[in-house]
């Protein structure tokens, strides 16, 4: 039987998120949300400008996302005519949180400073404070004057592209835009509270075969991924390609596992113990290195890389794949662009996106301009790309790759874990949903898509 919602109870009842919360649980209509008034204030995860050298002098692996995320309430911004406030269910951890946390390599309010002299709407942003998070799920409580194609009610994700669509720079392909920036990590008012602020080409249909958290933790690290692999942007991969992974039970690996796998690929992929690789045998992936195993010295010292290590990276590939990998996909950054430049196969692309492990690479000219092998960058995805990815999602076709989930009061800890290697997949982070396991609207589906597939990374990481 659906519940029924009578709205707000208790003469003089003071209006705060958990209103939404309890309209939401108890089946409200989109027209009930709408009437409900939106708070001053909500409840957010941020950094602090007057904090930002709390680490300074600091190696990254002592700086502690623990001392510099709090949880605060701030007030609600205004809402522009073409954003909407969404009620957030459930948001989920990236590296760009780990990078804002630790003020690397640069503090992000330089990032709220620029895009608060863009305009009057950007000015909102110049705060601070930074709320941070760059995916969501939710439900739509109000939409502005300029909004078509949502409304209050609405259960949505968030992708994080944030991008002006009056400029034609933001045209052909949005990540080409001069103004082009990530949601929660360039801008304000991210995922990691109960309340976001986004605009209107950001939202996307939430799966509805899936809960919150489930649906929270894809958007950013899947959207990647499609435009890395399979996008006409990206590697464009065709069916028969070998590609190897780098961190392929991590939160862009998991993804490009799945789409190699989709895509008639062979996937190969290099993960840090015996766990990990289980679990790509268990999503499919039969070629697996396990490359704390196999002992691999890319560098010999800080200056200098070692190419008979990648030779012998080389030769592991072929032993499993029979062959030199088609693509490289490629996001740890300097620790491994030498060794993915030298094993690519001659006239094969390395994707790459991101620098984990340091963003100043070195590799040797000679294997990449002599082999015709080359380099190609790829940033998050356009609101096609992005749509298409969730749409994967929502036919069952792309699996979540949830391995843990936090309280929004404990993101300090999930931040940490993220920051050292300690999980497999994405960690989800609860925001209003007082519980995992909700917001599940179609269980018949969700039986046919097959609950051990849905949770596979989930119960690997207990």
């Amino acid at each position: 039987m659906q519940p029924h919602w009578s709205g707000p109870t208790g003469a003089g009842s003071v209006f705060s998120m958990q209103a939404f919360l309890d309209a939401i649980n108890a089946g409200a209509s989109g027209e009930e949300i709408g009437a409900i008034p939106v708070p001053d204030a909500y409840r957010a995860a941020l950094v602090r400008k007057d904090e930002v050298e709390m680490f300074a002098g600091m190696p990254s692996e002592e700086k502690d996302p623990r001392k510099s995320l709090h949880i605060e309430e701030v007030p609600v911004p205004e809402l522009a005519p073409d954003e909407a406030y969404i009620a957030v269910m459930a948001s989920a951890i990236n590296f760009n949180t780990v990078w804002t946390s630790i003020f690397e390599p640069l503090p992000t309010f330089g990032f709220l400073q620029r895009l608060g002299k863009e305009s009057r709407w950007g000015k909102r942003h110049d705060l601070p404070y930074h709320v941070v998070g760059s995916d969501a799920a939710g439900v739509v409580i109000r939409v502005g004057s300029a909004v078509r194609n949502w409304k209050p009610g609405d259960r949505v994700v968030v992708h994080c592209n944030y991008v002006d669509d009056q400029d034609p720079s933001a045209h052909d392909d949005s990540m080409l835009a001069a103004n082009q920036r990530i949601w929660g990590f360039e801008s304000n008012f991210g995922g990691l509270a109960d309340l976001a602020l986004v605009r209107a080409n950001q939202l996307m249909p939430k799966p509805a075969h899936l809960s919150w958290e489930e649906a929270a933790c894809n958007a950013l690290c899947n959207s990647t991924s499609y435009r890395m692999l399979v996008s006409k942007h990206g590697a464009a991969m065709k069916q028969g390609d070998t590609v190897l992974i780098w961190g392929a039970s991590g939160g862009l690996g998991g993804y490009a596992v799945q789409y190699v796998l989709n895509g008639g690929g062979t996937p190969v992929g290099v993960v840090s113990s015996p766990e990990k690789v289980e679990i790509l045998h268990q999503l499919g992936c039969q070629a697996v290195i396990d490359r704390k195993a196999a002992n691999y010295r890319f560098w010999s010292d800080e200056h200098t890389q070692d190419e008979s290590e990648w030779r012998r990276l080389g030769k592991d590939i072929r032993a499993l794949a029979g062959e030199d990998p088609n693509v490289v996909f490629e996001h740890p950054g300097r620790q491994t662009m030498g060794a993915s430049v030298f094993v690519c196969a001659r006239g094969g692309v390395i994707v790459t996106c991101a620098a984990t492990s340091g963003y100043m690479i070195e590799y040797d000219n000679r294997h990449l301009w002599m082999k015709l092998k080359s380099i190609k960058a790829s940033h998050f995805a356009n609101y096609r790309e992005a749509w298409d990815a969730n749409k994967l999602i929502s036919q069952g076709k792309i699996q979540p790759i949830l391995s843990s989930v936090h309280p929004l009061t404990e993101v300090g800890e999930a931040v940490y874990a993220v920051h050292h290697n300690l999980h497999e997949g994405k960690i989800g982070v609860l925001c209003l949903a007082p519980e995992e396991g909700l917001g599940i609207d179609d269980p018949e589906f969700r039986a046919k898509v097959g609950e051990d597939k849905i949770t596979l990374f989930r119960r690997a990481g207990r």
